[in-house]
């Protein structure tokens, strides 16, 4: 069974950073892309950075470049979201999410991520 927590979270003030860990189980990161998203009151689910082992591949959204970097600890089946430089706009709930890779192929949009684990407050005081 697929299984992701991501934890971390919590408030910060503008300009600073911190750091989400997903504990990821249940399957291999050769196989599932990882991907981290975010979701604020009124707003879509964004996807924030995404990232597959297989081919190398970054996707970063605009509004984060620059910021945020994934890393990933295969042999602690963990990934982690690093982010700096933080903006009140940054303030969401963040989760972890994973997608089964067809033959290297993988999509960012939110909808092709059907394995989420719970998320995690991020809030940045202005």
């Amino acid at each position: 069974e697929v299984q992701l927590q991501a934890s971390g979270g919590g408030l910060v003030q503008t300009g600073g950073s911190l750091r989400l860990s997903c504990a990821a189980s249940g399957f291999s990161f050769d196989d599932y892309a990882i991907g981290w998203f975010r979701e604020a009151p009124g707003k879509e689910r964004e996807a924030v950075v995404c990232y597959s082992t297989w081919d190398d591949n970054t996707y970063t959204a605009d509004s984060v470049e620059g910021r945020f970097t994934i890393s990933v600890d295969n042999a602690k089946n963990m990934h982690y979201l690093q982010m700096n430089a933080l903006k009140p706009e940054d303030t969401a709930v963040y989760y972890c999410a994973a997608q089964l890779m067809d033959r290297g192929s993988w999509f960012v949009g939110p909808n092709y991520w059907p394995f989420r684990g719970q998320g995690t407050q991020v809030t940045v005081s202005s």
